[in-house]
């Protein structure tokens, strides 16, 4: 319950030492954290307390889908607009720069096709015209800090690895202290708590949190380099790969490339069907970051309410698969992976 002592009374959440908000900080190298009740909550939290109306937002079209959601539709009915780009690319990133613009908002690796961002260089860009950079830090918890890389703020869906049992809706925001306190005023004014038995079980799943993320980094990496030789696969995103185009840059901010990894089947949707329907050990879940091993179309799934235009732009294939590669056996894994894709 120690969360709700936080919020209402205002204390420097850095100071409570066993709270939930402390060790996702801790774990960050931040001053301070917010733990609310999803991870969009955390997102819109963060994003609402850093622009307002008249403001401009830069982001890239290979964005969760609920992320995408709430800045394409959502936040230009007050007053906030979002420009997509390829954000892989700096100097998109400078040509989509207004005077206006506040945030810019990444994913690395981005979700599902798993580019890498160059924080370092996107955070020196947006410093020298005052503008705040935001990473969610969902798929590489533990295997990257972008704070140390230039951002100023970081989110997460706690939902996914840091709670790790598919049994917690929650979200975090980490940063210094003065803007956790703006954010903790918003968080008053929008709602979003985190229930008292969800932080409790968000506190038991980080006890293991690095056990689980060494091995969903081993898993994962078997499994792109066991897919990247498949005759049914045409491509596999994982920045694990020495084929991956940014696979350097990925290990220059990196420690680990995380459980999630996309493929592109050959064919089209009949021989995606069929992969889905036979896989016995995953499950078809929109989620990922789990123990389980779990498997999504993403086009069918949490990018449906994409704009196919975006979805092009983002590299968001028809033919993408997602995987969120678990913490089961190696073998149990690759075998059926084998038996669907034969």
């Amino acid at each position: 319950m120690v969360l709700f002592v936080i919020i209402l009374s205002n204390l420097d959440t850095s100071t409570i030492p066993f709270s939930k908000t402390a060790k996702i900080a801790e774990l960050e190298g931040a001053e301070a954290g917010l733990v609310l009740s999803s991870g969009m909550a955390a997102t819109s939290t963060a994003i609402t307390a850093l622009a307002g109306s008249g403001d401009h937002m830069i982001c890239h079209a290979d964005v969760y889908g609920g992320s995408f959601g709430l800045f394409h539709s959502l936040l230009p009915k007050f007053g906030i607009q979002t420009s997509f780009v390829n954000v892989t690319d700096l100097e998109e990133i400078e040509k989509a720069i207004q005077p206006n613009t506040k945030v810019i908002f990444l994913e690395s690796p981005s979700n599902p096709t798993m580019r890498i961002c160059d924080i370092r260089k996107i955070a020196d860009l947006a410093h020298q015209r005052n503008i705040q950079v935001v990473v969610d830090n969902t798929f590489a918890v533990l295997n990257q800090k972008p704070l140390e890389l230039g951002a100023d703020v970081v989110v997460h869906s706690c939902t996914k690895y840091l709670n790790g049992h598919s049994d917690v809706m929650a979200g975090a925001i980490v940063g210094n202290q003065t803007f956790i306190n703006d954010c903790i005023d918003v968080f008053r004014k929008l709602g979003g708590n985190l229930n008292g038995i969800d932080a409790w079980l968000l506190i038991r799943g980080m006890k293991t949190l690095g056990l689980r993320m060494q091995r969903h980094n081993e898993n994962a990496q078997r499994v792109a380099e066991y897919l990247n030789e498949h005759p049914e696969i045409e491509k596999v995103h994982y920045p694990g790969l020495i084929s991956h185009p940014q696979h350097a840059l990925a290990a220059s901010q990196m420690k680990g490339y995380g459980g999630v990894l996309s493929l592109e089947l050959k064919g089209g949707q009949s021989e995606v069907d069929q992969f889905l329907n036979r896989v016995r050990l995953f499950t078809r879940a929109v989620s990922l970051g789990s123990v389980e091993s779990l498997i999504t179309q993403p086009v069918a799934a949490v990018h449906y309410n994409v704009p196919e235009e975006f979805r092009v732009l983002g590299g968001i294939t028809p033919n993408m698969v997602r995987l969120s590669v678990g913490v089961e056996d190696i073998e149990d894994i690759l075998n059926d992976l084998e038996q669907a894709l034969r």
